[in-house]
């Protein structure tokens, strides 16, 4: 595989990005083989992904790129497992399993989607493997990748649709 500046390439050192290091963290169970991801497990799936969407607050930031969209207020992302609209954006109300994306805290002002298990996507496999704001440094994510607020945006502003993210040991050369 060659890699380009372009990709969103995670490595154990941090992500790097058109020529750059960013510090950036990984979900609490670590870096997993595609194949063992799980709902609910905390796990990165290791692999190769696209970026298919970005989501912001608009109420809190401004449009990162031209092609963003705005977190509206009934704006959910389900993770129920046996829905047929399991990792998919849904709208409130919504009973089965989800997690708001209009959240009180920073995290997730600025969400770039992947395309894990996306857009058909097989129950239990894992949803919702964003890149977000980082809690801090050394504060693990429920599976997506963490950045600084001010290199997410830094980042945002410089991908595209189908930007690649490369994640694991097997995908980085």
């Amino acid at each position: 595989m060659t890699l380009s500046p372009f990709d969103l390439v995670v490595t154990p050192q941090g992500l790097r990005f058109m020529n750059r290091l960013y510090p950036c963290t990984v979900g609490r169970g670590g870096v997993v083989p595609a194949a063992q991801k799980r709902e609910g497990d905390g796990a990165s799936p290791e692999g190769i992904h696209r970026i298919v969407g970005m989501f912001y607050r608009p109420d809190r930031i401004a449009r990162p790129a031209p092609w963003a969209e705005p977190i509206g207020l009934t704006d959910l992302w389900s993770d129920a497992s046996g829905d047929e609209d399991y990792n998919q954006l849904v709208k409130a109300p919504y009973g089965p399993s989800h997690e708001k994306l209009r959240r009180g805290d920073p995290m997730y002002d600025l969400i770039l989607v992947t395309d894990w298990n996306w857009p058909l996507a097989m129950p239990g496999r894992g949803s919702a493997i964003f890149v977000h704001q980082w809690r801090g440094p050394c504060a693990p994510t429920a599976g997506c990748i963490g950045l600084s607020r001010p290199d997410l945006h830094r980042i945002a502003a410089r991908i595209e649709p189908g930007t690649r993210l490369i994640i694991g040991p097997r995908h980085v050369q």
